[in-house]
């Protein structure tokens, strides 16, 4: 009878163990309400990890882009949505951004990091390698340095080289086939604003749109695989809109 109780006991504690685990990766407020938000404890969390790792990203090719400036500040925004004070933890991260995104010296050390915090799901590994590699693709085209970057991310993640390449291929071939928008009328339809409408209206509409469609992480961890895939295409499609009606202005 006694071991039968202590069986008993042993699985509910372990119950309770992965019941709390499986909240924690769902990045939720619950999972969150009692996190201390200092500098040190946002930095050494996966978030935090991760957010660094997308400063490296970011700014691999040497410049951050209007999209990926877009993207990096909504992913700040939905990242700091899950922690208590919000405020001050978007401040946090945003200056973590802002101190790792020229640093070279520790990318492989913060993988590792973010790798040994995440062990138990390879899944959520998964999800933040694909986030990187679409924030890499914001601009069209993935630089050698940024394949170099997200190969060496992906590495110390341990990552299967396979699944890897199936993800990167994925994202190429969403960014490749986008549909280029037929006019700029067609552009104009796709932002949902009209010729006459000046260029800080149509900014407006872009960021509200890339706002409404953007691929959010916090999202992408309890979503199907999917998700992040139609999210990155249609934020493309509004970027293309975006970029033809700026060049049909002279922007």
């Amino acid at each position: 009878m006694t071991s039968i109780i202590i069986f008993i006991l042993i699985g509910a504690f372990v119950y309770y163990i992965f019941k709390g685990y499986a909240q924690y990766e769902t990045y939720s407020q619950e999972a969150f309400k009692n996190f201390s938000v200092t500098p040190e404890a946002i930095r050494h969390s996966d978030l935090g990890l991760f957010v660094a790792l997308v400063a490296k990203v970011a700014k691999a090719d040497g410049k951050v882009d209007n999209l990926e400036a877009e993207l990096v500040g909504l992913m700040l925004n939905d990242v700091s949505s899950v922690f208590p004070e919000a405020e001050k933890t978007r401040q946090i991260l945003k200056d973590i951004f802002s101190q790792e995104k020229d640093r070279i010296d520790n990318i492989q050390e913060l993988a590792q990091r973010l790798g040994h915090a995440t062990q138990r799901n390879r899944v959520q590994q998964e999800k933040f390698i694909a986030f990187l590699i679409q924030l890499a693709f914001a601009d069209g085209q993935v630089t050698q340095a940024e394949e170099d970057l997200l190969k060496l991310i992906a590495e110390a993640l341990q990552i299967n080289p396979q699944i890897y390449h199936k993800i990167f291929d994925e994202f190429e071939k969403i960014v490749y086939n986008a549909h280029p928008q037929e006019s700029t009328q067609n552009a104009y339809e796709v932002l949902g604003v009209s010729e006459s409408d000046d260029m800080k209206t149509i900014k407006k509409a872009y960021r509200n749109l890339v706002k409404q469609y953007h691929p959010d992480i916090i999202k992408s961890q309890t979503d199907s695989e999917a998700y992040l895939e139609e999210a990155t295409r249609k934020t493309q499609e509004i970027n293309q809109a975006y970029e033809m009606i700026k060049k049909s202005r002279g922007e």
